[in-house]
């Protein structure tokens, strides 16, 4: 079981995402904003294996908060997810920081086939 930390301040997006984490056995802790998500991480470092964003969020975007939490454990999984071009490119500039950036809208079960490669690839034994 992997836990994952899930953040997007949309619940249209949030619940499908969270429900389909949960059916391919993870515990999902779900976060509506960038500053929320922080706060819960900080709160229990240790306490999640990987992190899945939205990129454009009120309060703290995913890209401050990538930064936040790869400041606070380097090399934890992150995977950012956007609808718009320019924030596509301006993830870019994490390259090294984040697994990967996915183009909103996505199929859902692309999106549950990557996170499955993600933590294949990122989380022994999980």
């Amino acid at each position: 079981m992997v836990r994952i930390l899930l953040v997007d301040d949309d619940e249209a997006v949030r619940a499908p995402l969270a429900r389909a984490l949960a059916l391919d056995g993870h515990a999902v802790t779900e976060a509506s904003d960038g500053a929320h998500a922080l706060e819960t991480f900080t709160e229990d470092e240790t306490g999640f294996d990987l992190m899945v964003s939205d990129i454009r969020m009120p309060v703290m975007d995913g890209i401050q908060l990538a930064l936040a939490v790869a400041a606070k454990r380097p090399g934890f999984p992150i995977v950012l997810m956007t609808g718009y071009a320019e924030q596509r490119e301006r993830a870019k500039e994490l390259e090294g920081l984040v697994d990967d950036v996915l183009i909103k809208p996505f199929p859902l079960g692309d999106f549950r086939r990557i996170m499955r490669e993600v933590i294949a690839r990122r989380i022994p034994g999980a």
